[in-house]
């Protein structure tokens, strides 16, 4: 799960995939170390770290064999995948990486990265961090959607409310735990040395990257950057870019997304 978001975000394709589809797929999500129901230790985070602590929940529940694991990881979570997969590649039966980057580089010019680097941590009112949040993770056009399941007057609208809850759970949701979780995302590098060490131990025609143009919380050059350096497509790395569409891809287009994971779940259980 990305940066400060509770396992609940996953919330549709958990219906989509663990309820509507339950004989087939068997789902596993859970908060990371520093949110919700998870421990907040105070100490450096890392998304290493956090890829052991997902490897000895996959362990405890006994999910050890060979190319079992079907991945998703999407921002940070998109992050901790690719050390897991470093970790254990005999074990990834697919690798979806989607809206994430192998290490953060400036590509909005140096004022501006600097300006939203600080923006996350200072102190503003409900409003004014819901706006800056909206903007991060979503495109505009689908905030201004009708909510489709029309309990709110649009997406926007829905989100905010989600995040006012998610935010009204102290325990759940502190600042200790938030900036814990972004120094282990701001810190997280891959080298190209190591992403090619990753795509030749997995195998290329296993991962697909996946990314928004519009996405303004990891910017659509990563996914170029993640593509070439696993080896690119003419190798067999699967690269989908949604034009018009920001950060949270799961939310924004949640029948392709759905989709396109089940088709490539498909595509390597048959490799």
């Amino acid at each position: 799960m990305g940066l400060g978001a509770f396992k609940t975000a996953w919330q549709r394709q958990t219906k989509d995939f663990g309820h509507d589809q339950g004989s087939k797929y068997s789902c596993l999500i859970f908060d990371n170390r520093g949110m919700a129901e998870s421990d907040k230790p105070l100490m450096r985070y890392s998304t290493s770290e956090m890829a052991k602590d997902t490897l000895e929940l996959l362990d405890h529940l006994g999910w050890t064999s060979k190319r079992e694991l079907h991945v998703v990881g999407i921002s940070m979570g998109g992050m901790i995948a690719q050390e897991l997969a470093l970790l254990v590649p005999e074990r990834i039966a697919s690798l979806s990486l989607i809206s994430t980057a192998a290490r953060l580089v400036n590509t909005v010019g140096f004022i501006e990265n600097l300006r939203n680097r600080i923006n996350m941590f200072i102190p503003k009112s409900i409003d004014v961090q819901l706006a800056e949040v909206k903007e991060r993770l979503f495109s505009d056009d689908w905030l201004a959607e009708p909510d489709v399941d029309g309990a709110f007057p649009t997406n926007g609208d829905r989100f905010a409310a989600q995040e006012v809850k998610k935010r009204r759970d102290t325990e759940g949701f502190t600042r200790k735990g938030f900036v814990a979780q972004a120094i282990a995302a701001g810190w997280h590098h891959k080298s190209p040395e190591q992403l090619k060490q990753l795509a030749d131990a997995v195998g290329r025609e296993r991962i697909q990257v996946v990314h928004g143009t519009l996405d303004n919380m990891i910017t659509s050059p990563h996914a170029e950057v993640l593509v070439t350096e696993l080896g690119g497509e003419e190798m067999g790395v699967t690269r989908i870019i949604f034009e018009g569409r920001g950060h949270v891809l799961p939310m924004e287009e949640r029948k392709e997304f759905a989709r396109l994971i089940a088709a490539f779940v498909d595509k390597t259980q048959a490799l």
